[in-house]
């Protein structure tokens, strides 16, 4: 076995027992890259090799001289394009931020580098994170390790695809309406949102402020845990980061949940679902009763509102943050514009892709003098609702158990033309959002097609604790990881 194929927990096991050195792990995940990056197209950009080998060589040293190290010392990290790296660019996968190297490291990436992690480059995206297929790139669709004729998910398709297919060991993607559950749910990874204000927000270039959250992802639970504590806490510099105490999301499985109480929706595995992506959620559900816990079904009421909402009040944020693109502060300036308004209007015409002007324009609209109290008003009266709903459900439940996605991967092109059919694959995954909570995708088998299947867990606010040992029961009774698939050296014609 390869070392980029193993999982995070052996790869630290191997690190601290002495079986490899960082430089080994760094130089097998950096092979991987080169062997397999012509056909995803995960990374937008890779640092440099030879700083990459030597931040590990260093880990090494400190290692061998008995130092003590960061939790995450030597584990090769991919960091989505939409996080600030300083000396790294950021670009949002837009050509209107070309060029741009941030002055700062988010919170996030500093916490990362105290904790000793190597980051490997930046990954590809939906344009400003708008998107559930990462066909929304300026730099072009990220494609699916399992089946390059697929998506990997959006808008964090690029870390999803890294981790899946070795690229890394670990990723930071963000979560707004489900872009790092749905991806990991595609890609056949574990993919956490964290409650709203556990991860700081700040250097996240921000798309709809109230929902936005950085996400980790990783093969296995242990690992989106150990990097979510490591990110995790309070932040000065963010006033929504909460000041609640970082907790521990691994340990080892008891092969017990006893007294837990799991909810499924009844609508999450109705009408609209793939048999199979039914099929495989119950069948967890049923790993979970085995191992002692209460399964019972619910019913979220004001679910079905959940899409149009989130697409309401979501775009309405982005037509807001969005404004700062104007080709005069920073970023790409159209050339042969006269004068201020048509310097904005090029710039922004010439440079933003068609989804981010379609959400710009949504957003605009439901905001408008005669509009705000029919639309975007509304959507956050519902939006009351439905944490409202998971407020009721939580006094009954510990978890809740739902499909990520209503299917498994779909095909490159096949919703393209269709906004609509797009927005809905994120069905499961946007209420969480709208209500802060915290929520984990995993995988729970694949398809008969091969393609992976995800299983979302969620958790009532700053209940991680509980939601990952769900998921780590589940991950060690339910049998291997789905593993390190083949990737065919196709690209572009796959």
């Amino acid at each position: 076995m390869e070392l980029y194929e193993l999982t995070f927990s052996e790869t630290r096991r191997g690190l601290k027992d002495g079986t490899f050195s960082a430089r080994d792990l760094v130089e097998s995940v950096l092979r991987r890259n080169e062997g397999v990056e012509h056909s995803l197209s995960a990374f937008i950009r890779v640092r440099d090799r030879q700083d990459i080998l030597a931040e590990a060589g260093e880990i090494d040293a400190a290692r061998t001289r008995g130092e003590r190290l960061g939790p995450l010392a030597g584990i090769p990290v991919a960091v989505k394009d939409n996080i600030s790296t300083r000396g790294l660019g950021t670009t949002c996968a837009s050509r209107i931020l070309a060029g741009y190297d941030p002055p700062y490291d988010a919170t996030a990436v500093e916490r990362l580098g105290r904790a000793g992690a190597i980051t490997v480059g930046k990954t590809n995206l939906d344009e400003f994170a708008m998107g559930s297929s990462n066909e929304n790139s300026a730099y072009g669709p990220v494609r699916n390790p399992w089946d390059l004729g697929r998506v990997p998910g959006g808008s964090s398709g690029g870390s999803a695809a890294a981790v899946a297919a070795g690229e890394a060991v670990l990723a930071l993607g963000t979560d707004t309406g489900g872009s790092v559950r749905q991806p990991a749910g595609f890609c056949g990874i574990v993919g956490v949102k964290p409650s709203y204000g556990r991860v700081s927000r700040y250097g996240l270039v921000a798309f709809a402020s109230s929902f936005d959250q950085i996400g980790t992802m990783s093969r296995d639970v242990d690992g989106a845990g150990e990097l979510l504590a490591a990110i995790s806490g309070a932040d000065p510099r963010d006033a929504t980061a909460s000041d609640a105490d970082v907790l521990e999301y691994t340990g080892s499985a008891a092969g017990d949940l006893s007294g837990v109480r799991v909810g499924i929706p009844k609508e999450s595995i109705g009408e609209g679902v793939d048999p199979e992506v039914a099929e495989a959620v119950l069948a967890a559900a049923d790993v979970m009763r085995s191992l002692g816990a209460d399964v019972d079904e619910l019913k979220l009421e004001h679910s079905e509102y959940a899409v149009a909402s989130y697409y309401l009040v979501a775009n309405a944020e982005a037509s807001s943050n969005l404004a700062r693109y104007d080709g005069v502060s920073y970023g790409h300036r159209a050339l042969g514009a006269d004068g201020l308004d048509e310097i904005v209007v090029k710039t922004r015409s010439e440079d933003f892709g068609a989804e981010v002007k379609r959400r710009i324009m949504l957003g605009t609209y439901a905001l408008a003098s005669g509009y705000y109290d029919d639309y975007y008003l509304r959507a956050q009266r519902v939006r009351t609702l439905i944490a409202n709903d998971f407020a009721s459900a939580f006094e009954r439940f510990d978890v809740i158990v739902t499909p990520t996605s209503p299917t498994p991967a779909f095909r490159l092109g096949e919703h393209i033309d269709d906004p609509l059919a797009m927005y809905l694959s994120d069905i499961f995954t946007v209420p969480a959002n709208l209500a802060g909570i915290a929520a984990l995708s995993m995988p729970c088998g694949l398809s008969s097609t091969g393609l992976p299947v995800g299983l979302q867990i969620t958790a009532n606010r700053f209940m991680e604790p509980m939601m990952f040992r769900v998921a780590r029961e589940y991950e060690a009774a339910s049998g291997p990881h789905l593993g390190v698939p083949e990737v065919e050296r196709t690209g572009r014609d796959a």
